[in-house]
């Protein structure tokens, strides 16, 4: 049952019984219609079919927060450290104080307005909004809320260059400096183009993890800092779940399996790590300075980072032909269309293959 009261010329307050509360009194919604009287009665017919649920006083900062709270046991440390950081920016704006039962579209549209004009860019929207759709997504589940708004908002268009790929010479070229300086980095920027293998992920391989030519990838290397800057005491290596908490195996060439064999028989009476001796880890950072070192020494473009190599793993196997799914399970993506959506232009030059195979076939036939 819904009551319609104009309360000045184009304004209408529209109300609808929506059933009894958990003590069994009666509850009413309302909102406020800036319009004619049909647009009034539309709202009125909206929450009629879909009232609000209740929220029993919960801000949209509270289901950010059930968010975090609910996947923090099983997330990688570093997906709780991104995911914390995207919400807190979600809590910062005045969206967190929107009563969860009250947040529309329009608010989450307005939402990305300010941020944008903030100067935001576009991928950070992006990652925040991501942040505050999966926190409405639960609510709904839980009955906090009926209706995801989030998931009904747009994000508009962006137009994005197709990422670049390092070339094989250069991948050669930094290898091979890594191995002049220190066998362990060459090898590390050598696994890391052949497996995918993040640089945190790198850093967790242990001599056990290779069996044959098969290497298990199934932890990463998390940095936990305590204390300020100016303690400069140690950050903590703890060896953690990988950043989508799998197991993969990958299969590695004789040459660096050679390798892997190599460094065990010199390393591994002083500690079970494959890319550090001792019983300490090699910290991710460190890999990076390694990065940089010999990518000053092979001459390189400096715009390529450690994880370009990852990237060109990715890009190379889809090029000469892979299919997506093995693809992405050799990089650990939990879901084979993250696989699609980040290398589609190699898909692309893997598809003028295809034109020049079938091509060759139809001058065969005839």
């Amino acid at each position: 049952m819904a009551t319609i009261r104009e309360r000045k010329p184009g304004v209408w307050e529209v109300r609808v019984f929506v059933g009894n509360d958990d003590r069994g009194r009666p509850r009413q919604v309302s909102r406020t219609v800036r319009g004619t009287k049909r647009d009034a009665l539309r709202a009125a017919t909206e929450l009629t079919v879909a009232p609000p649920a209740p929220s029993d006083g919960r801000m949209v900062a509270d289901a950010l927060d059930a968010w975090i709270e609910t996947h923090t046991p099983t997330w990688a440390a570093s997906t709780v450290r991104d995911q914390t950081s995207r919400a807190s920016l979600v809590k910062a704006d005045r969206l967190a104080r929107t009563p969860l039962g009250r947040l529309t579209v329009a608010d989450v549209d307005r939402w990305h307005t300010r941020l944008r004009a903030a100067g935001v860019g576009e991928s950070s929207v992006r990652n925040q909004h991501l942040v505050l759709r999966a926190a409405l997504s639960q609510a709904a589940r839980w009955g906090w809320v009926t209706t995801n708004v989030a998931a009904l908002a747009t994000l508009g268009r962006r137009t994005t260059k197709a990422r670049a790929a390092m070339s094989a010479a250069d991948v050669r070229a930094v290898i091979e400096a890594g191995e002049r300086f220190d066998p362990a980095a060459g090898l590390a920027f050598r696994l890391a183009a052949l497996t995918g293998a993040r640089r945190a992920e790198l850093c967790a391989l242990v001599y056990r993890d290779l069996e044959g030519d098969r290497l298990t990838i199934d932890s990463s290397i998390a940095i936990e800092r305590t204390g300020s800057v100016s303690d400069r005491q140690m950050p903590a290596l703890v060896d953690a779940a990988t950043k989508t908490d799998n197991q993969r195996v990958v299969r590695l060439d004789e040459r660096t399996a050679q390798a892997i064999e190599a460094l065990r028989v010199q390393r591994e009476q002083y500690g079970p790590w494959m890319l550090q001796p001792g019983e300490r880890p090699l910290n991710p950072e460190r890999l990076t300075g390694w990065w940089r070192l010999a990518r000053r020494d092979a001459g390189i473009d400096t715009r390529w980072r450690l994880h370009d190599l990852r990237h060109w793993s990715a890009t190379e196997a889809i090029g000469r032909g892979h299919d997506i799914r093995t693809v992405a399970g050799r990089l650990g993506h939990a879901n084979p269309a993250m696989t699609l959506r980040t290398y589609a232009h190699a898909l692309d030059g893997a598809d003028a293959g295809v034109a020049a195979t079938l091509a060759t076939a139809l001058e065969q036939e005839s």
